[in-house]
C-alpha cells in the first residue's frame, strides 16, 4: 500500500504570500495527520523569471513556518530528460504536432468566426483554434526548439475519464468526478506540452514529477481545479498513476481578489519583518 504523500511545489519567481502559506501548511498537516510524507518541489521551468534568491527565500519562509520536508527537494530544471521521454512517448503515439503560432495569431484566429466576440477560454488560456493541427500525425524525429501541442481529439476520442476529489472545486465539485473526451476537446483544446524556450510545460512537468515523487494526494488551490482534467488525461496517456486530488479554498484580499506574487504587502517575509509569528500566520489563513 502506498504511503500517503503530499507535496508543495512553488515557483521561485517571487515571494511566498499568505495563499502559499495556507497551501503548504495544509498539505504538510494532512501528511503528518496521516503518518505520511511531505515533499518539496521547486517548479523553475521558467528560467527567465526563476531566481536563486527567491528559492532561498522559499526555503527560509517554509522553515520559519515550521514546514519540514522528508526528502531533498527536486528542481524541474534538472528534470528535462524525464520530460523528453514523456514527449517522445506521446510523439510516437501520433498525439503531438509542432505549432508555430504566436499569441496574437491564436487570439485572432480564435475570435475570427465571430468578429468582435471574446475567444473561448480554457484552463490553459485561449482555446487553440487548430491552425497548425495536421490532418494526419506527423512523422520523423521529435521536433526540437518549437512548441508542441497535444491533438486532444485524437488523444481522447470516445473516452470517459474519472478522478476523485476530497476537497472541492470552485462550484463545490467533490467526490467522483467524470468528464468525456468530447468535453476535453470543447473546453480545453489542443494544449501546449512543450514550449520553445522551456522544452516542457507546466502541465507535462507536474504530471511527470508527481509520478516520480510517488505523490498520492495532490493538495492545491481551487484555481487549478479545471487543469486537473488535463493532468488526468496525461496520466492515462503516459501510463502514470492517478493521485487523489484535494483542491482547497483560496486566500483572498479584502476585496475578494485572489492573492498573487505581486501582492508583496502580503508576503510572508513582510509579516516576519513586522514581528508576526508562525501562529499569527496560521490564524490569518484560518488554520
Amino acid at each position: 500500500m502506498s504511503v500517503f504523500t503530499t507535496r508543495f511545489a512553488p515557483s521561485p519567481t517571487g515571494p511566498l504570500h499568505l495563499g502559499h502559506a495556507y497551501s503548504a501548511l495544509l498539505a504538510f498537516s494532512m501528511a503528518r495527520t496521516a503518518g505520511g510524507r511531505f515533499l518539496l518541489r521547486i517548479e523553475d521551468i521558467d528560467r527567465a523569471r526563476s531566481k536563486p534568491h527567491w528559492e532561498t527565500q522559499i526555503f527560509d519562509d517554509l522553515q520559519w513556518l515550521g514546514v519540514r520536508w522528508d526528502a531533498p527537494p527536486i528542481r524541474q530544471q534538472d528534470r528535462q530528460p524525464a520530460y523528453d521521454t514523456a514527449l517522445q512517448t506521446l510523439w510516437a503515439k501520433g498525439l503531438l504536432y509542432p505549432c508555430h503560432c504566436t499569441r496574437r495569431d491564436i487570439a485572432d484566429a480564435a475570435s475570427a468566426p465571430q468578429e468582435g466576440a471574446s475567444p473561448a477560454i480554457g484552463p490553459d488560456g485561449v482555446i487553440y483554434p487548430g491552425t497548425c493541427r495536421p490532418a494526419t500525425p506527423p512523422t520523423g524525429p521529435l521536433p526540437r526548439d518549437t512548441a508542441l501541442r497535444l491533438d486532444m481529439a485524437r488523444a481522447t476520442a470516445s473516452k470517459t475519464y474519472r478522478f476523485f476529489e476530497t476537497g472541492a472545486g470552485p462550484d463545490a465539485e467533490t467526490g467522483s468526478i467524470t468528464f468525456s473526451g468530447d468535453d476535453a476537446v470543447r473546453d480545453i483544446g489542443d494544449i501546449v506540452l512543450a514550449r520553445k524556450a522551456m522544452g516542457t510545460s507546466y502541465h507535462l512537468a507536474v504530471v511527470v514529477d508527481d509520478a516520480a515523487q510517488d505523490i498520492t494526494h495532490v493538495v492545491r488551490g481551487q484555481d487549478l481545479f479545471a487543469a486537473t482534467r488535463i493532468h488526468v488525461i496525461l496520466q492515462e496517456l503516459l501510463g502514470l498513476p492517478q493521485p487523489i486530488f484535494h483542491h482547497h479554498r483560496l486566500i483572498r484580499d479584502e476585496t475578494g481578489k485572489r492573492l498573487a506574487k505581486r501582492d508583496d504587502a502580503r508576503a510572508i517575509s513582510m509579516y516576519r519583518a513586522e514581528g508576526k509569528s508562525p501562529d499569527d500566520i496560521r490564524k490569518m489563513v484560518g488554520l
